[in-house]
């Protein structure tokens, strides 16, 4: 069975919730490898005041028994704290809808007669639910010792170059940094920039990278479209609010280059281990993966709520209006970092439990370890013609 996942509930409504289906029986979990997450998903420079409202704790409401999972279903509920503020008054109704927010495709969509349930549903609050979900598959995942991990690469214009810094290092530094930056020089040329936004009345957004190790090779595949690993991921990356491309390695560079600039050369390590020299394929090759860390980069836009107005139309008074202000974040971007790193994790653990089969981890474990791996020990060429149509 596949793993999936549905969450509900409104920016400002009592509580949100979510349901992960497919984790399997046996996984050690408790409410505070949960709340870690949920926690670096509040921190960053440039969030809005809402976060000095909400902190965010999980309620395991199933699945989860004796502090392991059971495999069943396992519910998962966090309360608005700023719901008080809301409930039971009436709200000014919301007929201006805001360049670049699902406001005005919402209404026309659903036929609403105010914006107000689309800015409800389609708000990053959301994304609380989404890292409580990551979280659990995070810590599926390190039972393996597979490890996803994300930094901020740029903001508005201040680039980042990593050079050779290990991959387990940026996620150190990036945890050290209110930017999630994990260069200092850069991290503070960034919170210059996004307090410039701050004092503009204005937003911005930049580059995340998110980078998944220790994985094995063969998750995926490509005999269908819909089973590729890297559209996979695509999809749930894509899928985060405001964020509007991604890479998967050097996509966009190797875009430039000669096709023997391009790829990653392979080897004989100790004449067994077949391995690469390079990886600008970003550890997938043919939508399966290939061993090498998975790199995501992903592109998120200035977000569309603003302090300055913008032009827009009151829907009500059928005439030209500005924009009337919703408390958001300046600059989201080091608050994306957990959101995404949740989304990859989850389409990882579905890739794996797909290759791997089992309710429960005493028999995922095992199977786990006798996976194929790209030596010439695994891979029997026998070395003669084979009739393959007759």
């Amino acid at each position: 069975m596949p793993l999936r996942f549905l969450t509900a509930g409104e920016s400002h409504g009592p509580s949100l919730t979510a349901i992960l289906d497919g984790i399997p029986a046996g996984l050690p979990l408790t409410p505070d490898i949960i709340n870690k997450e949920l926690t670096r998903r509040q921190q960053g420079y440039g969030s809005g005041g809402r976060m000095k409202i909400e902190h965010d704790t999980v309620q395991i409401l199933g699945g989860v028994m004796a502090g392991e999972t059971t495999g069943a279903p396992i519910a998962m509920l966090v309360e608005n704290a700023d719901h008080i503020k809301w409930r039971g008054k009436a709200v000014e109704p919301m007929t201006s809808p805001r360049p670049g927010h699902a406001d005005l495709t919402g209404a026309v969509k659903y036929g609403y007669k105010d914006l107000r349930p689309v800015l409800e549903r389609a708000s990053a609050r959301e994304t609380t639910m989404r890292v409580a979900v990551g979280a659990v598959c995070k810590h599926f995942l390190a039972q393996f010792n597979i490890v996803v991990g994300g930094y901020v690469a740029s903001i508005g214009e201040i680039q980042t170059d990593f050079g050779n810094m290990p991959y387990e290092e940026r996620f150190q530094r990036a945890e050290e940094s209110d930017v999630r930056c994990p260069d200092p020089t850069s991290a503070q040329k960034m919170r210059d920039e996004i307090e410039k936004a701050i004092h503009g009345k204005n937003t911005l957004g930049g580059i995340l990278e998110i980078v998944a190790l220790n994985l094995p090779v063969g998750l995926g595949s490509f005999a269908q479209w819909d089973k590729r690993l890297e559209a996979k991921l695509a999809l749930a990356v894509m899928s985060v609010q405001a964020i509007k491309g991604i890479e998967v390695g050097d996509a966009f560079e190797n875009a430039k280059r000669l096709g023997t600039q391009a790829h990653d050369a392979l080897q004989l390590v100790t004449r067994n281990s077949v391995t690469r020299t390079s990886n600008r394929a970003g550890g997938t090759e043919g939508g399966i993966s290939n061993g090498q860390p998975i790199i995501i980069r992903a592109a998120m836009k200035p977000i569309a709520t603003t302090l300055t107005p913008q032009q827009t139309v009151d829907l009500a008074l059928s005439e030209d209006a500005p924009t009337k202000y919703e408390r958001s974040d300046f600059c989201p971007v080091p608050r994306a970092v957990p959101i995404l790193e949740a989304m990859v994790a989850f389409v990882l653990a579905d890739a794996l439990l797909e290759k791997l089969g089992g309710d429960s981890m005493s028999e995922i474990k095992p199977r786990f370890e006798s996976l194929r791996k790209a030596t010439l020990d695994d891979l029997q060429m026998d070395n003669t013609p084979h009739v393959f149509w007759e």
